[in-house]
Protein backbone atom coordinates (compact mmCIF):
# COMPACT_ATOMS: atom_id res chain seq x y z
CA UNK A 1 0.00 0.00 0.00
CA UNK A 2 1.42 3.40 -1.06
CA UNK A 3 0.76 6.19 1.44
CA UNK A 4 0.11 9.73 0.24
CA UNK A 5 2.83 12.22 1.16
CA UNK A 6 2.37 13.97 4.51
CA UNK A 7 4.32 17.00 3.26
CA UNK A 8 5.15 18.20 -0.24
CA UNK A 9 7.31 21.27 -0.81
CA UNK A 10 7.24 22.46 -4.42
CA UNK A 11 9.62 25.05 -5.91
CA UNK A 12 9.79 26.98 -2.62
CA UNK A 13 11.45 30.38 -2.83
CA UNK A 14 11.87 32.45 0.37
CA UNK A 15 13.50 35.87 0.16
CA UNK A 16 14.41 38.63 2.60
CA UNK A 17 14.41 42.37 1.96
CA UNK A 18 17.97 43.67 2.23
CA UNK A 19 19.12 47.10 1.08
CA UNK A 20 15.83 47.63 -0.79
CA UNK A 21 16.08 44.40 -2.81
CA UNK A 22 14.81 40.84 -2.25
CA UNK A 23 17.63 38.39 -1.54
CA UNK A 24 16.80 34.64 -1.91
CA UNK A 25 17.57 32.57 1.21
CA UNK A 26 15.83 29.45 -0.14
CA UNK A 27 15.81 29.16 -3.91
CA UNK A 28 13.39 26.77 -5.63
CA UNK A 29 13.65 23.67 -3.44
CA UNK A 30 11.31 20.69 -3.82
CA UNK A 31 10.95 17.56 -1.67
CA UNK A 32 8.29 15.37 -0.09
CA UNK A 33 7.83 13.27 3.04
CA UNK A 34 5.76 10.20 3.72
CA UNK A 35 4.07 9.11 6.93
CA UNK A 36 6.50 7.85 9.56
CA UNK A 37 9.59 8.90 7.61
CA UNK A 38 12.61 10.62 9.20
CA UNK A 39 14.17 13.11 6.79
CA UNK A 40 17.53 14.74 7.50
CA UNK A 41 18.40 18.18 6.11
CA UNK A 42 22.14 18.89 6.31
CA UNK A 43 24.44 21.73 5.35
CA UNK A 44 26.61 24.48 6.80
CA UNK A 45 25.21 27.55 8.54
CA UNK A 46 23.65 29.85 5.95
CA UNK A 47 22.58 27.04 3.60
CA UNK A 48 18.84 27.65 4.15
CA UNK A 49 17.95 24.72 6.44
CA UNK A 50 16.28 26.69 9.22
CA UNK A 51 14.53 29.08 6.80
CA UNK A 52 12.97 26.03 5.12
CA UNK A 53 11.64 24.77 8.45
CA UNK A 54 10.30 28.21 9.44
CA UNK A 55 8.50 28.45 6.09
CA UNK A 56 6.76 25.11 6.74
CA UNK A 57 5.72 26.36 10.19
CA UNK A 58 4.48 29.68 8.80
CA UNK A 59 6.98 31.54 10.97
CA UNK A 60 8.92 33.53 8.38
CA UNK A 61 9.17 37.05 9.90
CA UNK A 62 7.31 39.44 7.58
CA UNK A 63 8.79 41.94 7.01
CA UNK A 64 11.59 41.41 6.02
CA UNK A 65 10.92 37.78 4.92
CA UNK A 66 8.50 36.64 2.24
CA UNK A 67 7.54 33.40 0.49
CA UNK A 68 7.94 34.65 -3.08
CA UNK A 69 6.94 31.49 -4.88
CA UNK A 70 6.07 27.83 -4.34
CA UNK A 71 3.70 25.54 -2.48
CA UNK A 72 3.86 23.84 0.92
CA UNK A 73 1.26 21.06 0.80
CA UNK A 74 0.46 19.49 4.16
CA UNK A 75 -1.89 16.52 3.66
CA UNK A 76 -2.95 18.10 0.36
CA UNK A 77 -3.60 21.64 1.68
CA UNK A 78 -1.37 24.54 0.63
CA UNK A 79 -0.16 26.21 3.84
CA UNK A 80 1.13 29.27 1.96
CA UNK A 81 -2.49 30.27 1.38
CA UNK A 82 -3.50 29.88 5.06
CA UNK A 83 -4.28 32.91 7.23
CA UNK A 84 -2.46 33.52 10.54
CA UNK A 85 -5.49 32.19 12.42
CA UNK A 86 -5.56 28.97 10.36
CA UNK A 87 -1.80 28.47 10.85
CA UNK A 88 -2.17 28.86 14.64
CA UNK A 89 -4.63 25.96 14.59
CA UNK A 90 -2.17 23.80 12.61
CA UNK A 91 1.00 24.90 14.45
CA UNK A 92 1.63 22.96 17.65
CA UNK A 93 -1.30 20.69 16.89
CA UNK A 94 -0.64 18.91 13.59
CA UNK A 95 2.86 20.33 12.96
CA UNK A 96 5.25 20.91 15.88
CA UNK A 97 8.79 22.21 16.11
CA UNK A 98 11.70 21.73 18.51
CA UNK A 99 13.97 24.77 18.40
CA UNK A 100 17.76 24.85 18.79
CA UNK A 101 18.05 26.31 22.30
CA UNK A 102 15.43 25.20 24.83
CA UNK A 103 16.34 27.92 27.34
CA UNK A 104 15.11 30.60 24.91
CA UNK A 105 11.99 28.58 24.00
CA UNK A 106 10.81 27.92 27.56
CA UNK A 107 9.41 30.82 29.59
CA UNK A 108 11.65 31.29 32.67
CA UNK A 109 8.74 32.78 34.68
CA UNK A 110 6.47 29.72 34.53
CA UNK A 111 6.90 26.17 35.78
CA UNK A 112 7.36 23.27 33.36
CA UNK A 113 3.89 22.02 34.31
CA UNK A 114 2.23 25.37 33.60
CA UNK A 115 3.78 25.53 30.14
CA UNK A 116 2.79 21.96 29.25
CA UNK A 117 -0.75 22.46 30.55
CA UNK A 118 -1.09 25.69 28.52
CA UNK A 119 0.02 23.92 25.32
CA UNK A 120 -2.42 21.06 25.91
CA UNK A 121 -5.42 23.24 26.77
CA UNK A 122 -4.77 25.50 23.77
CA UNK A 123 -5.13 22.63 21.30
CA UNK A 124 -7.32 20.08 23.11
CA UNK A 125 -10.54 19.99 25.15
CA UNK A 126 -8.82 18.61 28.26
CA UNK A 127 -9.72 20.10 31.65
CA UNK A 128 -6.96 21.61 33.78
CA UNK A 129 -6.76 18.45 35.92
CA UNK A 130 -6.66 16.17 32.85
CA UNK A 131 -4.02 18.38 31.20
CA UNK A 132 -1.82 18.22 34.32
CA UNK A 133 -2.11 14.43 34.40
CA UNK A 134 -1.27 14.25 30.69
CA UNK A 135 1.75 16.56 31.28
CA UNK A 136 3.20 14.11 33.80
CA UNK A 137 2.61 11.23 31.36
CA UNK A 138 4.41 13.14 28.58
CA UNK A 139 7.43 13.81 30.80
CA UNK A 140 7.59 10.10 31.65
CA UNK A 141 7.31 9.29 27.93
CA UNK A 142 10.46 11.31 27.18
CA UNK A 143 12.37 9.63 29.98
CA UNK A 144 12.28 12.29 32.69
CA UNK A 145 12.41 10.79 36.21
CA UNK A 146 10.39 12.30 39.09
CA UNK A 147 7.92 13.70 36.54
CA UNK A 148 5.36 14.60 39.23
CA UNK A 149 8.02 16.81 40.88
CA UNK A 150 9.59 18.20 37.68
CA UNK A 151 6.25 19.75 36.65
CA UNK A 152 6.58 22.08 39.66
CA UNK A 153 10.10 23.24 38.73
CA UNK A 154 11.30 26.14 36.56
CA UNK A 155 13.46 25.82 33.40
CA UNK A 156 16.62 27.14 35.11
CA UNK A 157 16.41 24.28 37.63
CA UNK A 158 16.88 21.66 34.89
CA UNK A 159 19.97 20.60 32.94
CA UNK A 160 20.28 21.25 29.21
CA UNK A 161 19.39 17.65 28.37
CA UNK A 162 16.33 17.72 30.65
CA UNK A 163 15.14 21.02 29.10
CA UNK A 164 15.51 19.51 25.63
CA UNK A 165 13.38 16.52 26.73
CA UNK A 166 10.74 18.94 28.02
CA UNK A 167 10.74 20.65 24.60
CA UNK A 168 10.22 17.28 22.91
CA UNK A 169 7.38 16.51 25.34
CA UNK A 170 5.73 19.85 24.49
CA UNK A 171 6.17 19.22 20.77
CA UNK A 172 4.64 15.74 21.06
CA UNK A 173 1.79 16.88 23.37
CA UNK A 174 -0.90 16.86 20.68
CA UNK A 175 0.39 13.84 18.70
CA UNK A 176 1.47 15.90 15.66
CA UNK A 177 1.57 14.38 12.18
CA UNK A 178 4.85 16.20 11.48
CA UNK A 179 7.65 17.13 13.89
CA UNK A 180 10.45 19.50 12.87
CA UNK A 181 13.61 19.33 15.00
CA UNK A 182 16.06 22.17 14.32
CA UNK A 183 19.50 21.16 15.65
CA UNK A 184 17.90 19.45 18.70
CA UNK A 185 21.21 18.23 20.11
CA UNK A 186 23.29 21.43 19.78
CA UNK A 187 25.34 22.26 22.91
CA UNK A 188 24.53 18.90 24.54
CA UNK A 189 27.29 16.48 25.54
CA UNK A 190 27.73 13.30 23.50
CA UNK A 191 25.96 10.99 25.97
CA UNK A 192 22.88 13.20 26.25
CA UNK A 193 22.92 13.77 22.47
CA UNK A 194 22.72 10.02 21.86
CA UNK A 195 19.84 9.68 24.36
CA UNK A 196 17.86 12.51 22.71
CA UNK A 197 18.31 10.98 19.24
CA UNK A 198 17.29 7.55 20.51
CA UNK A 199 14.25 9.11 22.16
CA UNK A 200 13.17 10.78 18.90
CA UNK A 201 13.56 7.51 17.03
CA UNK A 202 11.47 5.66 19.62
CA UNK A 203 8.73 8.31 19.48
CA UNK A 204 8.74 8.06 15.69
CA UNK A 205 8.26 4.29 15.87
CA UNK A 206 5.55 4.45 18.57
CA UNK A 207 3.47 7.30 17.10
CA UNK A 208 4.38 7.04 13.36
CA UNK A 209 5.09 10.78 13.36
CA UNK A 210 7.04 12.09 10.36
CA UNK A 211 10.20 13.93 11.47
CA UNK A 212 12.35 16.53 9.71
CA UNK A 213 15.74 16.59 11.45
CA UNK A 214 17.83 19.67 10.65
CA UNK A 215 21.51 19.28 11.45
CA UNK A 216 25.07 19.89 10.29
CA UNK A 217 26.18 16.55 11.74
CA UNK A 218 26.25 13.65 9.28
CA UNK A 219 26.81 11.25 12.19
CA UNK A 220 23.35 12.20 13.49
CA UNK A 221 21.86 11.62 10.03
CA UNK A 222 23.47 8.18 9.78
CA UNK A 223 22.07 7.20 13.16
CA UNK A 224 18.39 8.10 12.80
CA UNK A 225 17.38 9.23 9.29
CA UNK A 226 15.80 7.31 6.39
CA UNK A 227 16.49 9.92 3.73
CA UNK A 228 18.65 13.03 3.49
CA UNK A 229 18.69 16.38 1.67
CA UNK A 230 22.04 18.18 1.36
CA UNK A 231 21.56 21.95 1.06
CA UNK A 232 24.03 24.60 -0.04
CA UNK A 233 23.41 28.32 -0.51
CA UNK A 234 19.61 27.93 -0.54
CA UNK A 235 19.50 24.99 -2.97
CA UNK A 236 19.30 21.20 -2.68
CA UNK A 237 22.58 19.91 -4.15
CA UNK A 238 21.99 16.21 -3.45
CA UNK A 239 19.20 14.04 -2.07
CA UNK A 240 18.54 10.35 -1.63
CA UNK A 241 18.29 7.56 0.93
CA UNK A 242 20.85 7.68 3.74
CA UNK A 243 22.73 4.52 2.72
CA UNK A 244 23.24 5.81 -0.84
CA UNK A 245 24.34 9.30 0.20
CA UNK A 246 26.79 8.07 2.84
CA UNK A 247 28.25 5.19 0.80
CA UNK A 248 28.31 6.70 -2.70
CA UNK A 249 28.06 10.50 -2.45
CA UNK A 250 28.15 12.25 -5.83
CA UNK A 251 28.25 16.00 -5.24
CA UNK A 252 31.67 17.47 -4.36
CA UNK A 253 30.05 19.34 -1.43
CA UNK A 254 28.59 16.13 0.05
CA UNK A 255 31.98 14.45 -0.37
CA UNK A 256 33.59 17.41 1.41
CA UNK A 257 31.15 17.18 4.33
CA UNK A 258 31.87 13.45 4.70
CA UNK A 259 35.64 14.03 4.54
CA UNK A 260 35.25 16.61 7.33
CA UNK A 261 33.94 13.98 9.78
CA UNK A 262 36.74 13.14 12.30
CA UNK A 263 38.36 9.72 11.82
CA UNK A 264 38.83 7.95 15.16
CA UNK A 265 41.25 5.41 13.64
CA UNK A 266 43.56 7.78 11.75
CA UNK A 267 44.24 10.29 14.51
CA UNK A 268 47.50 11.63 13.03
CA UNK A 269 45.97 13.10 9.87
CA UNK A 270 44.94 16.74 9.93
CA UNK A 271 41.15 17.20 9.94
CA UNK A 272 39.87 18.08 6.46
CA UNK A 273 37.85 21.25 5.92
CA UNK A 274 36.17 22.55 2.76
CA UNK A 275 38.06 25.67 1.64
CA UNK A 276 36.19 28.99 1.72
CA UNK A 277 32.77 29.84 3.14
CA UNK A 278 29.10 29.63 2.16
CA UNK A 279 28.46 32.68 -0.06
CA UNK A 280 26.27 35.50 1.20
CA UNK A 281 22.74 35.03 -0.23
CA UNK A 282 22.29 36.76 -3.57
CA UNK A 283 26.02 37.26 -4.31
CA UNK A 284 26.34 34.42 -6.85
CA UNK A 285 23.93 35.09 -9.70
CA UNK A 286 25.57 32.99 -12.43
CA UNK A 287 26.93 29.46 -12.50
CA UNK A 288 27.10 26.78 -9.81
CA UNK A 289 27.05 28.28 -6.32
CA UNK A 290 29.60 25.78 -5.02
CA UNK A 291 32.05 26.39 -7.89
CA UNK A 292 34.34 28.87 -6.02
CA UNK A 293 35.03 26.18 -3.37
CA UNK A 294 34.97 23.11 -5.63
CA UNK A 295 38.09 21.09 -6.43
CA UNK A 296 36.39 19.60 -9.53
CA UNK A 297 35.26 22.96 -10.99
CA UNK A 298 35.58 23.51 -14.76
CA UNK A 299 34.52 26.23 -17.24
CA UNK A 300 30.80 25.45 -17.51
CA UNK A 301 30.45 25.61 -13.69
CA UNK A 302 31.11 29.36 -13.75
CA UNK A 303 28.66 30.09 -16.57
CA UNK A 304 25.61 27.82 -16.20
CA UNK A 305 23.49 26.62 -13.27
CA UNK A 306 23.24 22.81 -13.03
CA UNK A 307 19.87 21.11 -12.57
CA UNK A 308 19.14 18.25 -10.18
CA UNK A 309 20.08 15.19 -12.26
CA UNK A 310 18.40 11.84 -11.51
CA UNK A 311 20.89 9.09 -10.76
CA UNK A 312 18.48 6.16 -10.22
CA UNK A 313 14.89 5.18 -9.49
CA UNK A 314 15.38 5.34 -5.71
CA UNK A 315 15.27 9.15 -5.82
CA UNK A 316 19.01 9.84 -5.74
CA UNK A 317 19.51 13.26 -7.36
CA UNK A 318 22.59 15.46 -7.66
CA UNK A 319 23.09 19.07 -8.82
CA UNK A 320 26.42 18.80 -10.63
CA UNK A 321 27.54 18.95 -14.30
CA UNK A 322 29.89 16.00 -13.67
CA UNK A 323 26.81 13.74 -13.77
CA UNK A 324 24.82 15.40 -16.57
CA UNK A 325 25.92 12.88 -19.21
CA UNK A 326 25.47 9.93 -16.85
CA UNK A 327 21.90 11.05 -16.10
CA UNK A 328 21.08 11.59 -19.80
CA UNK A 329 22.48 8.15 -20.69
CA UNK A 330 20.21 6.51 -18.11
CA UNK A 331 17.22 8.43 -19.42
CA UNK A 332 17.93 7.18 -22.96
CA UNK A 333 18.25 3.49 -22.11
CA UNK A 334 15.80 3.48 -19.13
CA UNK A 335 16.93 3.25 -15.52
CA UNK A 336 17.19 -0.34 -14.33
CA UNK A 337 16.62 -1.21 -10.68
Amino acid sequence: MIHKPTLQVKELNVSFLSEKKLVPAVDGISFEMREGEILGIVGESGSGKSVTSLAVMGLIPSPPGKIVHGEILFEGNDLTKYSDKQMRQIRGNQISMIFQEPMTSLNPLFTIGNQLVEALRLHTKLSKTEAKKRSIELLKLVGIPRSDEIVKEYPHQLSGGMRQRVMIAMAMACDPRLLIADEPTTALDVTIQSQILQLMKELNQKTNTSIILITHDLGVVAEVCDRVLVMYSGQIVEQGDVRTILKTPKHPYTKGLLKSVPNLIDKKSRLYSIPGNVPKPGTITMGCRFAPRCEAMFGQCLEDTPELYKMDRSGHEVRCFLYEEESEAKDRVGITS
